[in-house]
């Protein structure tokens, strides 16, 4: 993207959200938004900040969190190239209920709420797209709070590290590499476990001849066999 200018209505053209909208709709959706380039630990917004757009991530990455009473950080969610979030908020007219932070150095697209609403007004089709992925966190973040409650830190840990595998299509023996995107103490608290917690069993992990760690990449030896160890105890 350097050394030209940036597409909007292009990039927007790919976004589930936006792929359906003729090419005069997205420019008009296009018109309202604003790109916005983040260094490292810049905040995108913090609590209690009024909102008046949502934000899709272009490249780098955000985390959204919140601080307990104590100061203690929370990860509540990890936001990737290609995905947005604050639609929901967006719409309460209410401000921020969390903090969002660049992990990298970030480009996001800015889509102000005025261009979302002229939108729904000229295609109500669009407010099904917007409910439909707001239903589709809704249930990502359901399925999280199920896996906190009922899974051990083992197991959330192995689910983490096996998220993007297909067990079934995997042969015995094969190893692949997984790379953490963000540190270590950001997964962790992501997955609700301590930093420590989160190393240990990694490292149990490794003891037992499943992963091999270097740094940020891990190389999962067997992934059928990592996935049955995730009801042995922890020790």
């Amino acid at each position: 993207m350097e050394g030209r200018p940036f597409d909007v209505p292009r990039y927007l053209s790919v976004l589930p959200l936006f792929n359906d909208l003729s090419p005069d709709e997205l420019k008009q959706v296009a018109a309202g938004c604003t790109l916005r380039r983040l260094a490292r630990g810049d905040m995108v917004f913090h609590n209690g900040d009024p909102c008046n757009e949502f934000h899709v991530v272009v490249t780098g990455q955000v985390k959204l969190f919140v601080l307990s009473p104590s100061g203690q950080e929370k990860v509540v969610e990890l936001i990737a190239p290609g995905q947005s979030f604050a639609e929901a908020i967006m719409f309460t007219d209410r401000p921020y209920i969390l903090s969002a932070q660049s992990l990298t150095d970030t480009l996001l697209l800015v889509v102000s709420k005025r261009a979302v609403l002229a939108e729904i007004e000229r295609d109500h089709r669009f407010a099904l797209r917007m409910l439909a992925g707001l239903a589709r966190r809704m249930h990502g973040l359901v399925h999280d709070v199920e896996a906190y409650s009922l899974h051990s830190g083992l197991q959330r840990v192995i689910g983490y590290l096996l998220r993007d595998q297909a067990i079934e299509d995997c042969e015995a023996g094969e190893a692949r590499t997984v790379s953490l995107p963000v540190s270590k103490a950001t997964i962790a608290s992501r997955l609700s476990l301590t930093p420590e917690y989160f190393s240990r069993v990694l490292h149990e992990l490794e003891s037992n001849g499943l992963i091999e760690i270097d740094r940020r990449d891990i190389r999962i030896l067997d992934a059928k066999r990592l996935s049955q160890y995730q009801d042995a105890p922890t020790g």
